[in-house]
């Protein structure tokens, strides 16, 4: 396997930024507060590259460096200013849904998200969002498997009793898409 050292920046960005970015969003709930987390988080992975042994651990030390760029934002930025909403739609509806159907349904699964404690909200934002299991999971977040499995379980009973889902909101155990930034 190629060393990460070894991998230019170009290829990094190619595969992971995007996803890191709307995991970031989904965690802060700012779009430039993401921006500025993952600048910060790659900046730190680039400087820190030699540290990781194989290239099958990229993807999880990533979201890893990510995940902590995020929390550092949120206790650092976040307290010492308003926190702004910038609710944008998500690919997670039909084709045929209406415009303000789908706004209606972005902001119920925003609101449901940002009111979950920022440990649950890491784990829902990795697992359905980034798509990592939840053994990478658990290697991301520095916690044991255990851990990431009881989160991910009381996430979806709150996501499940959550008012604005409604009867009509997405299963929060279902898998859901990508968000679109």
């Amino acid at each position: 396997m190629e060393n990460p050292a070894s991998t230019s920046l170009e290829s990094w960005l190619e595969v992971t930024y995007a996803r890191s970015v709307r995991a970031a969003y989904l965690i802060l709930g700012n779009r430039a507060d993401a921006e500025d987390a993952v600048q910060e988080a790659y900046l730190r992975a680039w400087k820190f590259r030699d540290s990781l042994e194989s290239e099958s651990n990229l993807q999880a030390w990533l979201y890893r460096v990510v995940v902590n760029s995020c929390n550092s934002y949120l206790r650092r930025e976040i307290p010492h200013r308003d926190r702004r909403r910038d609710i944008e739609a998500l690919d997670t509806l039909a084709p045929e849904e209406d415009v303000s159907t789908r706004v209606a349904r972005s902001q119920a699964i925003l609101a449901a998200l940002s009111s979950l404690p920022s440990h649950l909200r890491v784990v829902v934002v990795l697992r359905y969002y980034a798509d990592l299991e939840e053994r990478e999971i658990a290697a991301t977040i520095g916690r044991p498997l255990g851990t990431v499995k009881s989160r991910l379980h009381e996430a979806r009973r709150r996501l499940g009793a959550h008012a604005a889902l409604g009867e009509d909101g997405p299963a929060p155990s279902s898998h859901v898409q990508e968000v679109s930034l």
